[in-house]
């Protein structure tokens, strides 16, 4: 995808994001409107597909196979989505690493479109702040991204002038975050308090957000923008910031927990109490009907055709928990295991409903036995829900819940200490727990929190983010963690409920050439097509010359 292929035109873009739908998840093309001619009726049109098809290039392959993949929370050996971020062999040629560029900049691409197509508007200033805010969301949600994984890319306020002229050299990554805040501060002051569509984002959404990005940045700051990554320590200032706008969100009441976890991933609790940013994919459509507008998770993780009842299941092949993973459950966490992966003699009533749901073992899956499949994200056939179809889960997947948000406060409060019993951090952290059914801690480290990141969203393609966040400010301890998973053993073992695991002494361990982990790691090499069209981007970034300040009256 080269780059002026990314910035489409922005008449054709904005001609499709207009649209005459029947619900803010659909749309077909309708009349070009522009102007004083689009009124305050319209807005919502130019904002619906920022939920879906924009980010359907990010979310198809890349949001589990960089999220979990690269992590080592989901290995496929077999499958070319997944291992080149598993075994820490990705190119610029590498097939979701390309197609998530190109859809992040489609976001911000189509986000700014939106916002000066809304600016031109005969709606209300109150009005077209609502509805910019929300192309800002989407947008500064997606720089977050390119900053987190490429570091230095390109900011774009003005899409004509890139298309004129595509040869241009990146911005820092410190502008990139900057350009990102922005945005979500905009975004959580103009962003209404409750919507009348579910699924829709909210003043909260954005304070989650921001309750993320703040704490990445407090270790990106601290080192000096990078100079220095392992100086140890987060700037107490971004630290605050980042408990703030985590208390937005838990001090509105707005949201609660789900009390059933594995309710989260179940289609009709799409949109539920705990979801602050979500996909909003399509239901009832499938790959004929409406690829680019679908879920596709479920048909690169079902293990076979008993749970889509088509051909559409491609996880049989080896698509399962690495040995790494499993072992990070503690024994009595069975309730978020098995809402995440099947494992011998496990029962979903939700799927192959019409024969009394399906139960994991030797007679629907020979290696059962041995090997964990994949749940979350999975969640059966047309039959069992009409909103499911080829290909399509009808899964709305997650971009931002309650539960981050209560691990964010807790991290921002722990700050820089080695522990804490703050009877808040303490509060939130130990409600995550609870819904687990796992007894509370008196006392909470860092090591704890990242416990029970990768265990309470594996699957949810937020590991790695977590990793990189902390490798800002202790690089060289998440190289030592990633270098000691031994991603190159392939070890068998036998799974037996709950969670007890052992190796399988009749069966050979075999290994795989993986790649090491360096400080090169945490920065994805650019696409080759990019570099092709774009040589700037090699070149030493230049600053972004920003127009607006920030936004500082948030938490007055």
């Amino acid at each position: 995808m080269k780059t002026k292929q990314i910035f489409f035109p922005i008449l054709l873009s904005i001609a499709w994001l207009l649209s005459a739908c029947d619900s803010f998840l659909e749309n077909s093309p309708s009349n070009y409107i522009v102007g004083g001619s689009l009124t305050e009726d319209n807005l919502p049109q130019l904002t619906a597909p920022l939920y879906n098809r924009a980010w359907f290039g990010f979310n198809s392959n890349f949001y589990f196979g960089l999220g979990d993949g690269m992590a080592y929370n989901l290995n496929a050996p077999y499958s070319d989505y997944i291992y080149p971020f598993s075994d820490l062999s990705i190119t610029g040629l590498t097939g979701p690493l390309v197609s998530a560029w190109e859809s992040l900049y489609t976001v911000t691409g189509r986000s700014t479109g939106v916002i000066k197509t809304i600016e031109a508007s005969s709606a209300t200033q109150e009005v077209k702040n609502q509805y910019i805010a929300e192309a800002r969301f989407m947008r500064g949600t997606a720089y977050w991204y390119l900053a987190s994984l490429w570091g230095n890319v390109i900011l774009v306020d003005d899409e004509q002038a890139l298309i004129k002229n595509s040869v241009v050299n990146p911005n820092p990554k410190k502008d990139v975050y900057e350009y990102a805040m922005r945005d979500l501060e905009f975004a959580a002051k103009y962003l209404p308090e409750t919507v009348g569509q579910a699924g829709l984002v909210t003043r909260y959404s954005a304070f989650g957000m921001l309750s993320r990005l703040y704490l990445d940045y407090s270790g990106f700051v601290a080192s000096n923008y990078g100079e220095n990554p392992n100086c140890g320590t987060r700037d107490d200032a971004y630290l605050d910031l980042a408990k703030k706008a985590a208390e937005k969100v838990i001090g509105s009441n707005a949201y609660k927990l789900m009390e059933n976890y594995a309710d989260l991933f179940k289609v009709e609790n799409n949109n539920n109490s705990e979801t602050l940013f979500a996909f909003q994919w399509v239901p009832s459509l499938n790959s004929s009907t409406g690829y680019g507008l679908i879920n596709t998770h479920q048909a690169y993780f079902a293990f076979g055709s008993i749970v889509t009842g088509d051909d559409a299941a491609w996880g049989g092949g080896g698509t399962g928990c690495p040995y790494d993973m499993i072992r990070e459950y503690e024994t009595n966490d069975t309730i978020r295991r098995k809402a995440t992966w099947m494992g011998n003699g496990d029962h979903y009533p939700e799927i192959n409903k019409a024969n009394g749901g399906l139960t994991y073992n030797e007679e629907t899956f020979s290696a059962a036995p041995r090997w964990l499949s994949v749940k979350k994200g999975v969640t059966g056939s047309n039959k069992d829900n009409p909103a499911i179809g080829r290909m399509n889960s009808a899964y709305d997947n997650y971009m931002l819940r309650l539960a981050e948000v209560y691990l964010n406060y807790a991290e921002a409060i722990l700050g820089n200490n080695a522990s804490t019993v703050d009877e808040n951090a303490l509060d939130a952290f130990n409600a995550i727990r609870a819904r687990a059914g796992l007894p509370a801690k008196t006392s909470i480290t860092w090591e704890d929190l990242r416990h029970e990141r990768r265990v309470e969203f594996c699957l949810e393609g937020r590991y790695w983010y977590d990793l990189v966040g902390r490798a800002y400010y202790k690089q060289q301890e998440i190289i030592n963690y990633l270098n000691a998973q031994n991603r190159g053993v392939i070890t068998p073992y036998l799974f037996d409920a709950p969670n007890n695991l052992r190796i399988d002494p009749d069966r050979d361990a075999g290994t795989r050439a993986v790649g090491t982990a360096t400080a090169a790691i945490f920065k994805l090499p650019y696409p080759e097509s990019e570099l092709l069209q774009n040589p700037k981007l090699r070149e030493a970034p230049v600053p972004f010359e920003f127009t607006e300040d920030r936004i500082t009256d948030l938490f007055n």
